[in-house]
């Protein structure tokens, strides 16, 4: 896991930019393989309750999915498939008169939410559990149209140059 304490800043708004100098590798330990690339997330069941399954399907939109290997995405399944069925109506007593099962919805046990948030938590779901990790996702800004435009321009000039020249 990361560090613990308080979550650390984002490394443009710290003070000191000072570069990391890299952890030795201890002797006995060998180099990490290369993956084949990001693995695949395996898709979402069905039945899964629906705050389940939105949970499940914003991993694969998150950044830090780029990072997950396999054994990662089993992990978030399971969490899933178990935040499903403790969201769904669940079976509160058995009538001695009928013998059918009763259902209803039943809060979330604090020690489950505790496990989800733990899981969650391994796999850098928070902003603040990547920064722990020391991993920060970065945002691409939106192309600026009237830079495209100026670069479109400038190319056509060049065309014209050629062409008359």
């Amino acid at each position: 896991m990361g560090k613990r304490g308080p979550v650390p800043k984002r490394s443009e708004q710290r003070r000191r930019r000072n570069k990391k100098v890299p952890k030795a590798q201890s002797a006995g330990s060998k180099p990490a393989e290369k993956s084949a690339g990001p693995a695949k997330a395996p898709k979402a069941e069905k039945h899964w309750h629906p705050v389940a399954k939105r949970w499940y399907n914003s991993l694969a939109k998150s950044g830090q999915s780029e990072f997950y290997e396999a054994s990662d995405w089993a992990m978030a399944f399971v969490l899933a498939e178990s935040m499903s069925r403790d969201l769904e109506e669940q079976v509160i007593g058995i009538p001695e008169k009928t013998g059918e099962p009763v259902y209803a919805k039943v809060p979330m046990k604090g020690a489950s939410l505790s496990a989800y948030l733990k899981g969650m938590s391994v796999l850098l779901v928070s902003e603040g559990d990547r920064r722990r990790a020391e991993l920060e996702l970065q945002r691409t800004p939106p192309p600026d149209p009237k830079a495209d435009e100026a670069a479109a321009i400038a190319k056509l000039d060049d065309y014209r140059k050629r062409a008359a020249g």
